[in-house]
């Protein structure tokens, strides 16, 4: 398990190494068949592991008082960890072997064929540093590759080096970094309060302490997730090539931010239902701010991630919930990890093939794309289906959790966030399917009847066939591990 744990992170920066120097063949294979092995490594970790937490730890350093024993740096797998991993390596295989195909000079939107071996150096190098946040032991591991995930980031928002992907690069790294710093301050707080640094010392420090230790982590997932005031760096970022967005922006990087706080929840029982209910104003803010700019959006890439954002505050809404004792709520926020995140991917990679094929993203500029991409259409109906939360696809179950726990919350908050959540819920499904509708129903547009009648590589098919499938399957891997979760309210 040690040796399988360790090749989670070490195989894609390995192949990352490899890949930097090489001709474009040689990086795609060697890029896809990294990607693929590292995906079956975490399936088998998962089957070892469930429904147990396996943790191993070395580094010890008797120069820390309070870290003579045990160790400082290490790996852990739990259910929480291992619902992580599966999107992390999942779409992960699948935004790798799509951009196979997408970073090509046959696409309309941009010519990607060049800097193939910078490309997949940095995605190949941020799947090793997302698997190193889901398996780090404490915080001070977490903190480590959480700085590595931004440093992928902005490089991966760049890659085309035009002004506008560099000032989001940059800004990216700016605001996510701001987070960061307060992450270390939280850091520097706890260890010399506890000579700790293991994701339960929060339960060790005093009330008042442990409270700001806890709104200090919140600033750091507020700017890793995009929440407010932290949301305007993840619209910019779609300046990244569409499968960069997908991964960082709807399935990975974004993620970490509300991993760390379900993982601080899981092992801190003692946050006083105050601080969930200060991080459950923020989550409604933040999801009826992103609504609110849905309707202003053309290009389809800005739209998702708007509605990116909305669904993490789900996330963090469910966390809050779930502090203030629902164990409903708690489980569908980490629930929504997993559906959201390929719900999402789904969306986002057909959006990627709508650009590939016409050269826009536009919603003006697209009607009828459905008679030349009927896959395509396909895919982003279901897409858009599933992280509405339609019955039996992937974001109900998800937000049934969310729904039903809110009515666990004894005060009268519960009806109201009832209430917002299933008003999100319709507004965004009427907006979904309208866009849908407007982009690939109709008559063909100009766009659309310029666009050459070649279909889509397979790589790009396949990927979309397997996302297809897991908007009805995820919750089916999620749901088992969900149930093993420790939940504040117990």
């Amino acid at each position: 398990m040690l040796a399988i744990l360790i090749l989670l992170v070490g195989l894609p920066v390995y192949g990352a190494m490899m890949v930097a120097g090489l001709r474009p063949r040689a990086v795609r294979a060697i890029s896809t068949a990294t990607a693929l092995v590292t995906l079956l490594l975490c399936v088998w970790a998962i089957v070892r592991a469930y429904p147990q937490t396996y943790v191993h730890l070395v580094g010890r350093m008797p120069w820390l008082k309070g870290l003579e024993e045990g160790g400082l740096f290490g790996v852990m797998i739990d259910p929480l960890s291992s619902l992580l991993l599966v999107v992390i390596t999942g779409v992960g295989f699948l935004v790798v072997l799509y951009s196979t195909a997408y970073m090509t000079e046959r696409n309309r939107e941009h010519d990607l064929s060049e800097g193939q071996g910078r490309y997949h150096f940095w995605l190949l190098l941020f799947i090793g540093a997302m698997a190193g946040v889901a398996i780090s032991p404490n915080l001070l591991q977490l903190f480590i590759f959480w700085e590595l995930t931004t440093l992928c980031s902005w490089a991966l928002i760049s890659h085309t080096r035009e002004e506008k992907a560099l000032r989001a690069g940059f800004k990216a790294l700016i605001m996510t970094h701001v987070g960061g710093l307060f992450f270390l301050v939280a850091l520097f707080i706890v260890f010399i309060s506890t000579q700790s640094f293991e994701f339960s010392a929060l339960s060790k420090l005093a009330p008042g302490l442990r409270h700001t230790v806890f709104v200090f982590l919140l600033i750091a997932a507020w700017a890793k997730a995009a929440q407010i005031p932290f949301h305007t760096w993840l619209p910019d970022a779609m300046e990244a090539p569409t499968p960069i967005s997908a991964y960082l922006h709807a399935a990975a990087m974004v993620k970490a931010g509300v991993y760390l706080i379900a993982r601080v929840v899981c092992a801190s029982w003692s946050l006083s239902p105050g601080m969930g209910m200060l991080a459950a104003i923020m989550a409604l803010a933040t999801m009826f701010m992103a609504l609110t700019l849905y309707f202003t959006q053309d290009d389809m890439k800005r739209l998702l991630a708007y509605s990116t954002i909305a669904h993490l505050a789900y996330v963090m809404l469910g966390i809050s919930m779930g502090l203030m004792g629902s164990t409903l709520a708690f489980r569908g926020a980490v629930l929504h990890i997993i559906t959201h995140g390929f719900a999402k991917t789904t969306l986002f990679l057909s959006v990627g093939a709508v650009a590939y094929t016409t050269g826009t993203r536009s919603i003006r500029e697209l009607s009828g794309l459905g008679r030349r991409l009927p896959l395509v259409g396909l895919a982003f109906v279901i897409g858009a289906l599933a992280v509405t939360g339609v019955p039996l696809l992937a974001c109900f179950w998800s937000k049934f959790y969310l729904l039903a726990g809110s009515l666990q919350i004894h005060s009268g908050l519960g009806p109201v966030v009832l209430g917002l959540v299933l008003l999100e819920s319709v507004v965004s499904f009427a907006w979904m399917l309208w866009v849908a509708q407007k982009v690939f129903l109709g008559e063909p547009s100009e766009r659309v009847l310029a666009a050459p009648d070649n279909g889509l590589p397979l790589a790009m098919s396949i990927a979309l066939v397997v996302l297809i499938v897991m908007c009805v399957a995820s919750p089916l891997v999620g749901i088992p591990l969900v149930q093993h979760i420790p939940c504040p309210a117990k």
